[in-house]
C-alpha cells in the first residue's frame, strides 16, 4: 500500500532540541555579584535613607562615612547627589565639634583610600562654599587647612620615616596637590583664586621629598610635579620667582648624585623633559607666518647637504645652489644601479632594517645621562 499515513501517534515527527531555560534564584544584589572585600550594605543603607536625609542614621559619622564610601565606589554620583548631601549636613552640623568631626572624616578618606584624593578635594571645595555653619573656631575651609598643617609640620620626619610612614605622607602630599588645584577661594569682588598657603606648602613638601631621595619619595615628587607643575610655575612666574628652575636643578643633582634606582632616574629625566616642553602645553599663535630665510635664522638648519663632482659640500643656503644642484642631477652616476649600491646583496634588508633591541648598556646609559646633565649645566653657565 502506497498511501500516505494519516498524522497520528505512529508518525515520526522531526525532533528539535530545545535548551532548557535555567532560571537563576540569585537576585541582582546577591553576594556572588560583588567583588571580595566589597560591603554591599553601605550603598543599600545610604540609598534607603537618602530620601529621608539623616533620619536612618544614628550618628553624623555613620551618615558621612556611608556617603564617602558611596562616592568612592560611584564617583559619577557626585554631581547629582552632592547638593542633597550638603543640605543634610547643614541640618546636622550645627556645632564646632560636629564640624571638626566632618573635616576629620573627609581628611581620613582622602588620605587613606586610593584614588580618592581628587574626589575628596572636589568635595572639600563644594562644602567650603555651601556649608552655612561658621563658628568662631573657623569655617570648614579654615579647619581643613588647619588639619593639613598638622601633617605638614611633620613633613621632614615623615619623609625620613619607615615605609608605612612615608606611604601615608605621600597620600597627604597628593591630596594637598589636589586641594591646591580644586579649592577655590572667592574674593570680595567675586574673583576666584587658589589658596596661597597651599602653593607655599607644596614647595616645602618638594624640599622634604628631595632632601630624602629614596625611590618612593622621588616617585611622589614626580607625581606631584606632573599634577601641579604647570600651575605652580605659572604662579611663581607671575611673582617673578625662579622656584621651578631651582626645583629642576634639584632634580638634576639627584640624578647625578643620589643612589636611587635606574627606573626612578629615568622618571626624573622624563619630568625634566616634560617641563622643557612647557609641561606638554601647546600654545596657539595669533597668526601663522611662513618661515623664510629672511625671518627664520634656522631656515636652512634641516636642509640636506649635497656634494659636487669635486667633493665640495653645498646646501640650499649656497648662492650657487640651483646651478650646482642641476649639475648634480645631470651626473650619470648620481643614481647607480641597485647592484652597485648593495641593496640587492643578500642580507641587505637585514642590515638596514635591524630589528634587534637597541637599548643601551646600563653603564653606557648612566654615562649618557651624566653627559646630558653636565651639558645642560654648561649651557646655563
Amino acid at each position: 500500500d502506497s498511501s500516505v499515513p494519516d498524522s497520528g501517534p505512529e508518525m515520526a515527527k522531526p525532533q528539535v532540541a530545545v535548551a532548557p531555560v535555567v532560571v537563576s534564584k540569585l537576585s541582582v544584589k546577591a553576594p556572588e555579584f560583588y567583588p571580595s572585600g566589597y560591603n554591599q550594605n553601605f550603598s543599600q543603607n545610604f540609598d534607603s535613607s537618602y530620601e529621608d536625609g539623616y533620619d536612618g542614621y544614628l550618628t553624623l559619622a555613620e551618615y558621612v562615612q556611608d556617603f564617602l564610601n558611596h562616592l568612592t565606589e560611584q564617583p559619577g554620583c557626585f554631581e547629582t547627589e552632592i547638593e542633597q548631601f550638603a543640605e543634610t549636613l547643614n541640618g546636622w552640623v550645627t556645632t564646632d565639634e560636629a564640624l571638626q568631626e566632618l573635616v576629620e572624616l573627609i581628611y581620613q578618606q582622602a588620605t587613606s583610600v586610593p584614588n580618592f584624593s581628587y574626589m575628596g578635594a572636589r568635595l572639600c571645595n563644594y562644602l567650603s562654599h555651601h556649608l552655612t555653619i561658621s563658628p568662631q573656631s573657623g569655617n570648614f575651609r579654615q579647619l581643613l587647612l588647619q588639619r593639613c598643617r598638622t601633617e605638614f609640620e611633620n613633613r621632614d620626619e615623615a619623609a625620613k620615616g619607615d615605609e608605612a610612614t612615608r606611604k601615608q605622607f605621600h597620600a597627604f602630599v597628593l591630596f594637598l596637590a589636589e586641594l591646591y588645584l580644586n579649592l577655590e577661594i572667592k574674593g570680595t569682588k567675586g574673583q576666584v583664586t587658589r589658596a596661597e598657603i597651599l602653593q607655599e606648602g607644596l614647595r616645602e613638601l618638594l624640599n622634604a621629598l628631595f632632601s630624602n631621595p629614596v625611590d618612593n619619595n622621588l616617585i611622589c615628587a614626580v607625581k606631584l610635579l606632573k599634577l601641579t607643575g604647570s600651575v605652580l610655575e605659572d604662579a611663581w612666574n607671575e611673582k617673578g620667582k625662579d622656584d621651578m628652575n631651582e626645583v629642576i636643578q634639584r632634580i638634576e643633582n639627584v640624578v647625578l648624585d643620589a643612589n636611587c634606582s635606574r627606573d626612578v632616574k629615568r622618571m626624573l629625566l622624563k619630568l625634566v623633559e616634560l617641563r622643557s616642553s612647557n609641561w606638554g602645553r601647546v600654545l596657539g599663535t595669533s597668526s601663522h607666518t611662513e618661515a623664510t630665510p629672511e625671518n627664520d635664522p634656522n631656515y636652512f638648519m634641516n636642509e640636506p647637504t649635497f656634494y659636487t663632482s669635486d667633493g665640495i659640500p653645498f646646501t640650499a643656503a649656497d648662492p650657487d645652489y640651483q646651478e650646482k644642484y642641476q649639475e648634480l642631477l645631470e651626473r650619470e652616476d648620481f643614481c647607480p644601479d641597485n647592484e652597485e649600491n648593495g641593496t640587492d646583496l643578500p642580507g641587505a634588508d637585514y642590515l638596514y632594517f635591524d630589528d634587534t633591541d637597541d637599548e643601551m648598556d646600563p653603564e653606557i646609559e648612566e654615562a649618557y645621562e651624566k653627559f646630558c646633565l653636565e651639558s645642560e649645566h654648561e649651557r646655563k653657565q
